[in-house]
C-alpha cells in the first residue's frame, strides 16, 4: 500500500521565524517554494500572498541582536511545494 503524506495547506502568510506568531513548523516539514514576479527566491524569510511581498536579507548585515535585517520587496507572490 502506498500512502502519500498530506501535506497542509500553505497559509496566506509564513515566516520561516520561530518567534513569530505566522510560523508554522508543520509547513516546513515539507519543501516550500516561493516565486516572486515569475521567479523562484531561495532567500526569503517571510511572505504575504493577500498583500502581494516578501521579505528578504539586505546583504549580510545584521541587527544588533544578530538577526539579518530584512526588506520588504512587491509583486505578485507565489507559495508551493517542490
Amino acid at each position: 500500500m502506498n500512502e502519500t503524506p498530506q501535506t497542509p495547506p500553505l497559509p496566506d502568510r509564513l515566516s520561516i521565524d520561530p518567534r513569530s506568531p505566522f510560523h508554522m513548523a508543520a509547513v516546513f516539514e515539507h519543501d516550500v517554494c516561493i516565486r516572486l514576479k515569475d521567479k523562484e527566491r531561495l532567500d526569503v524569510y517571510e511572505y504575504c500572498i493577500s498583500e502581494g511581498w516578501v521579505k528578504v536579507p539586505a546583504g549580510k548585515s545584521l541587527d544588533r541582536k544578530g538577526y539579518p535585517l530584512l526588506i520588504k520587496l512587491t509583486g505578485k507572490v507565489e507559495a508551493f511545494y517542490r
